[in-house]
């Protein structure tokens, strides 16, 4: 585990005010028959993107439930996350015609990783396509493997997901955030929702006058309406697209943008696309581009509860944790058709979903007409967020699998 990330641990009981009793004993119940048995947990980064949020509540709770959780992260040159981010993007669908060298860089660092990391647990999982190949670190019949596949499959570039699936194919089980995200695999595939932590920095309730300091700090009008992306600076999550929504927008409506988001140590563009994202903008007053720290909770939270409106125009999204982040908080919130979003926004019920920029300009300025429906949508999907999408469901999720695959063996 990094010594550069430090993980909270929060009482189980603390739920209490979110979940019923049963729910809490049932996680007790589920959890009894693992103690004792290793579980590791291996991603590509500490800090930075969903999977590393995810994974800095997860664990801790699961030791709450004195389950003994790893986390390690897998180690990488500025050559293997050009890599993997290029991997990425045509996992995604996005051209991209590899080379041999690519596949060798990948190869080398799984080697090197292989030989760093313990990988000796009962249960590993391995989440995404950058520490995939670290499967061959497997002895045979000693341990379970699971691979948690965190992105859009459903139309991946045809070279990278041959080479990927000669790994994924030797787990034990996938995991996908969408059925449509599944592949043709001669192992068992499950489904699986990210999650956002209620009680953590990003999602617990906020003093209204912190939230007052943090649009001060960022020159922020508050007596104006906010339009808010919360993402990293990625060509797939088309920052450039939502700064023209918010201009035609401009057109009916005296509003302001807030595009927020930091990076991730495995992604190298991100510099390359704020870049891309400041000529946009091009110096519009009502135009906030701000760069946060990778571990910048508080400040994405207070964010989010200023906004007006809430979007999340990905042209491509494996879930998009953002947009559970703001229905959680009760925000009415516009996103793209894409990926995992519509299992979070039901269009005219937990939110409304757009496929274009004129439709999000369009759904943005019916809600800002209309602040009765805005409200509305924002309950129905504060109340879907807590029926699927809390982190103490997925844990549950996770403790059924291990159990399944023990009982398998």
């Amino acid at each position: 585990m990094s010594e550069a990330l430090t993980l909270t641990r929060i009482p189980l009981d603390d739920y209490a005010g979110l979940l019923s009793a049963g729910e809490i004993e049932e996680l007790r119940a589920f959890a009894k028959p693992l103690r004792g048995r290793s579980i590791e947990m291996i991603n590509s980064t500490a800090i930075g993107g969903g999977v590393a949020e995810i994974l800095n509540r997860l664990v801790p709770l699961a030791e709450e439930l004195n389950l003994h959780f790893k986390w390690d992260v897998m180690t990488g040159g500025e050559d293997f996350f050009d890599v993997t981010k290029s991997f990425h993007n045509a996992l995604h669908g996005a051209p991209y015609h590899a080379s041999p060298r690519d596949f060798e860089i990948f190869l080398a660092y799984a080697e090197r990783n292989r030989a760093a990391l313990p990988l000796d647990s009962e249960f590993v999982v391995i989440h995404d396509p950058q520490p995939a190949a670290l499967i061959d670190a497997r002895k045979p019949g000693s341990n379970h493997w699971v691979w948690r596949c965190h992105i859009d499959l459903s139309r991946p570039n045809r070279a990278v997901w041959d080479f990927l699936e000669k790994f994924v194919s030797r787990y034990d089980s996938a995991m996908f955030s969408s059925p449509e995200f599944s592949r043709q695999l001669p192992i068992p595939q499950y489904l699986f929702y990210p999650a956002i932590d209620p009680l953590s920095e990003k999602n617990q309730d906020l003093e209204p006058e912190f939230i007052a300091q943090v649009l001060a700090r960022f020159r922020i009008d508050p007596m104006r309406p906010i339009l808010t992306q919360i993402s990293r600076f990625d060509r797939l999550k088309d920052p450039v697209g939502v700064i023209r929504a918010y201009r035609i927008v401009k057109r009916y409506f005296d509003c302001q943008l807030v595009l927020a988001g930091g990076s991730a140590s495995d992604d190298p563009e991100g510099a390359i696309v704020l870049k891309e994202v400041l000529r946009e903008a091009d110096n519009d007053p009502d135009i906030r581009v701000i760069e946060l720290p990778a571990w910048a909770p508080l400040e994405v939270n207070a964010l989010q509860r200023a906004s007006t409106i809430v979007i999340q125009k990905s042209l491509r999204e494996g879930f998009g944790l953002t947009v559970s982040e703001a229905l959680w908080k009760k925000k009415p919130v516009v996103a793209s058709a894409v990926g995992g979003i519509p299992i979070q926004i039901i269009h005219k019920h937990t939110g409304l979903l757009a496929h274009s920029v004129e439709g999000t300009a369009y759904q943005i300025r019916f809600l800002l007409s209309h602040p009765e429906i805005a409200a509305k949508l924002g309950e129905h999907g504060h109340q879907h967020v807590k029926e699927n999408f809390l982190i103490t469901q997925k844990l549950k999720r996770y403790l059924t699998l291990f159990l399944t695959l023990a009982r398998g063996s």
